[in-house]
């Protein structure tokens, strides 16, 4: 791709109060603005110094899209970046858009019932094609599971199978996928473990294509709210929905998963974690892909889960992440010809920016990946974990 503005050259660093600021900031994350190190910045127009200003994660991002900047090892980059808490240290105008986004992550419901569908029709609905060159045969969009896995697909395979025997799966037994994808683990759990399955989205798109590759197993699709459900299970799923929940659902969210849960019944919850309680939502990350987003804290999951689930199990393998970031983009890479008439340069710089600023996240530690399995605290028998 060519990620330089046609017939620029890199120009100087400008004069300016907000161009030295920012220089100064990203030179303690060992960031050289048009230095020769694969994770410096390449600054192709210095407008990008003002719209950071301005806007910080907001501006730095669509700057990005809009061709500002580049850098050759994008993923290093916001390593460093995450790495010395560069997000945190928020100056000039940008200071009063910061604050008025923690007001209004304190105050406003974002994950409302009314808003529950958006990060349905804003992401997942956006083209089936472009999510079956990304990811794996099974379409599983959450992280794998890697320590004895060669590639994407061995990866996602064991995650799947790992999620059953930690939920001791049996045949005839009756499970709710909450975020159930493109069908990949309501299928799986159908054909190898003889389970009945019914999983829910807020994606039309997901739901069509799941019922497709669920036809014909024990497997219902429904577009429908967890708030909505009702009925009695054996065990219950939920892989990497909850980080569309909010932390002002949580309450809600484990109350409903009592509720359906029988007495005897096991609970995984599959979810990236945050190292600290964030104050708000990254700006870019909430406007371009996973509108009213929010990754718990550790403290945030204990205090939503008390009187409520016993945590039998606390499962961390964040760094694996990474791993399975960089393999969907190297798929998205190689694909990219047979979308790009489709999507556009705009959309392949947003994507890259999205996939390897994530890669980043997780590699500098403050992205967690946990599995948590919770039951109810008069569940008989003993429960032992599994890896």
């Amino acid at each position: 791709m060519n990620n330089v503005k046609a017939g620029q050259q890199t120009p100087l660093i400008p004069d300016t109060n907000s161009a030295k600021i920012i220089s100064q900031l990203f030179e303690h994350a060992g960031i050289h603005l048009n230095g020769d190190q694969p994770w410096d910045m390449q600054i192709h127009d210095p407008a990008f110094f003002q719209k950071m200003f301005a806007t910080w994660e907001l501006g730095i991002g669509e700057s990005y899209m809009d061709g500002d900047w580049d850098c050759e090892q994008l993923d290093e980059f916001f390593f460093r970046v995450t790495s010395h808490d560069l997000e945190q240290t928020v100056v000039g105008p940008a200071k009063i858009g910061f604050f008025l986004e923690i007001l209004r992550q304190k105050f406003f419901n974002v994950q409302s019932r009314k808003r529950a569908f958006q990060v349905g029709e804003q992401h997942y609905d956006i083209g089936n094609d472009l999510f079956e060159k990304m990811l794996d045969s099974s379409m599983t969009y959450t992280c794998g599971y890697w320590p004895k896995a060669e590639n994407l697909e061995q990866a996602q395979l064991h995650k799947l199978d790992l999620i059953f025997r930690k939920l001791e799966l049996k045949p005839g037994e009756r499970l709710l996928d909450i975020g159930c994808g493109w069908g990949g683990l309501a299928r799986h759990a159908a054909q190898h473990y003889q389970a009945e399955v019914v999983g829910i989205t807020v994606s039309k798109e997901q739901q069509k294509l799941a019922q497709e590759r669920c036809a014909g197993l024990p497997v219902a699709i429904e577009l429908i709210d967890y708030r909505e459900l009702t009925g009695q299970f054996d065990k219950i799923v939920s892989v990497g929905m909850f980080e569309a929940v909010g932390a002002k659902n949580y309450d809600e969210y484990f109350g409903v998963a009592a509720r359906l849960l029988k007495p005897d019944g096991l609970f995984l919850l599959h979810t990236i974690g945050n190292y600290e309680t964030e104050k708000k939502r990254d700006v870019w990350l909430d406007k371009y892909i996973f509108p009213n987003g929010h990754l718990p804290s550790a403290k945030e999951i204990t205090y939503a889960l008390e009187g409520k689930f016993l945590i039998q199990d606390w499962h961390n393998f964040g760094q694996d992440y990474d791993r399975t970031l960089m393999a969907w983009w190297d798929n998205f890479e190689k694909a990219w010809p047979t979308l790009q008439d489709k999507y556009g340069e705009r959309f392949y710089r947003m994507w890259k920016y999205f996939i390897l600023s994530s890669a980043g996240f997780f590699r500098s530690g403050q992205g967690q990946l946990w599995q948590l399995v919770l039951s109810k605290r008069g569940r008989k028998g003993q429960y032992r974990s599994v890896r």
